[in-house]
């Protein structure tokens, strides 16, 4: 492992990797930095390049050495056509992290914070959610042989979600309250109990899922334009983006994308800052919206997020609910691909942003799809209905789909 430290992304203190600390004595969040001229030194181009994408290809730029797998990472990067040139943005590709292991892109996160944790001798783990990371890390918890604690918003996750972390064991506790009260929770069991934390707040988590970045290089062969990240606690755009600076680090490339944040219109701090060009978050108290797994008014890594967005150049925008959901039904209908409302984000921002002349025609664009559509398959069964049956005859069934046609 090439981990030299971590540093703190507000003053720049340093703390030693071995640490069990997850923010500084400022009281902002860490970062992991690597010696580049190591890895460099020892990177074998020629086999880098040959090796297919997983999370674990990628281990000289990962804080910990493979304990637990489930054979994250590796997710297909699928060029969109019928759907780009309907947006105006034919250069389109959609990166489907719905198609890790439990669904979502936090297993990337979890595969590398589970490995940690079991490098540092913790036989309990931890975290609270909007559904995702529970699910994700009760399964890498369960592969590991540890206890797994989560603590959720109640009433607020969706039920495959939910589904999840009760089917691989975790111990689910509810709270009354919204998603950043549980992450206050959560952190000060983990303090007092000497449990670890896997939230992103966890710099080490974050590594595992700047592999995106890595992958859509390997896959692209090339740096893209634009990427359009859904933000909630603003982990996974910073990530991605770290990782691009990775690359050019090490002289793989000269390039680094825009990163663009798409926020829902109910739960969108990270919008309200940047347009208020203010140097503390503008919080949204009671955020609301359809798209569950970015409902959060507080997130932790706001600093980080805005980082990446201003340093590459980059916005953030808000899109409505309806945009969501319409844009989850066009990419299901369009390209056949079923994405969670979180991850239809993207897309509905990307055509915000064609509209508003943000992204232009010429540029290569790919939208993270954060997680599968079946985490949370009530929000369509709950507008798009079932017609009613057909009499077992054939004149029946011929009529019904002469109706159809």
């Amino acid at each position: 492992m090439y981990v030299e430290r971590l540093v703190c992304v507000n003053c720049g203190n340093e703390f030693s990797p071995d640490d069990v600390v997850y923010e500084c004595r400022c009281g902002s969040l860490l970062d992991v930095v690597y010696d580049y001229e190591e890895i460099k030194d020892h990177l074998d181009i020629q086999k880098f390049r040959k090796t297919p994408p997983t999370v674990w290809k990628y281990a000289d730029f990962l804080p910990a050495p493979k304990k637990v797998s489930l054979g994250e990472g590796g997710t297909p990067l699928l060029p969109c056509k019928r759907l780009g040139e309907m947006l105006s943005a034919p250069s389109l590709y959609i990166k489907n992290e719905g198609q890790n292991p439990t669904g979502s892109f936090k297993d990337r996160g979890m595969t590398v914070g589970v490995s940690k944790a079991l490098t540092l001798g913790f036989g309990m783990v931890a975290c609270a959610s909007t559904g995702n990371t529970s699910a994700s890390l009760a399964a890498y918890a369960a592969r590991a042989g540890m206890r797994c604690f989560v603590f959720l918003p109640a009433g607020k996750v969706a039920a495959g979600k939910l589904a999840q972390a009760l089917i691989y064991g975790a111990e689910v506790i509810p709270i009354d309250a919204n998603f950043d009260v549980c992450l206050s929770i959560v952190r000060e069991v983990c303090r007092e109990a000497g449990i670890y934390l896997l939230n992103s707040v966890n710099p080490f988590r974050l590594e595992g899922q700047k592999t995106i970045a890595f992958e859509i290089f390997d896959q692209l062969g090339r740096v893209p334009d634009t990427i359009v990240v859904p933000v909630g606690n603003g982990g996974n755009i910073f990530a991605i983006w770290k990782g691009f600076m990775e690359l050019r680090e090490v002289g793989l490339t000269d390039e680094v994308p825009r990163m663009i944040g798409v926020q829902a219109e109910g739960a969108n701090p990270i919008v309200r800052t940047l347009v208020a060009g203010s140097r503390e978050l503008e919080v949204v108290e009671r955020p609301e919206t359809v798209a569950t797994a970015i409902r959060i008014g507080r997130p932790v890594n706001w600093m980080k997020t805005l980082r990446a967005i201003r340093e590459s150049g980059g916005t953030a925008i808000s899109v409505s609910d309806d945009e969501i959901l319409r844009a989850q039904e066009i990419l299901a209908r369009v390209e056949g691909i079923f994405v969670e409302p979180a991850s239809a984000a993207s897309l509905a921002g990307l055509k915000k942003l064609v509209f508003e002349g943000e992204v232009e025609k010429d540029e290569t664009v790919v939208c993270i799809a954060t997680g599968h559509g079946l985490k949370d398959p009530s929000v369509v069964t709950s507008r798009i209905s079932l017609p009613e049956p057909v009499p077992p005859n054939m004149d029946e069934v011929f009529r019904r789909i002469r109706t159809r046609m």
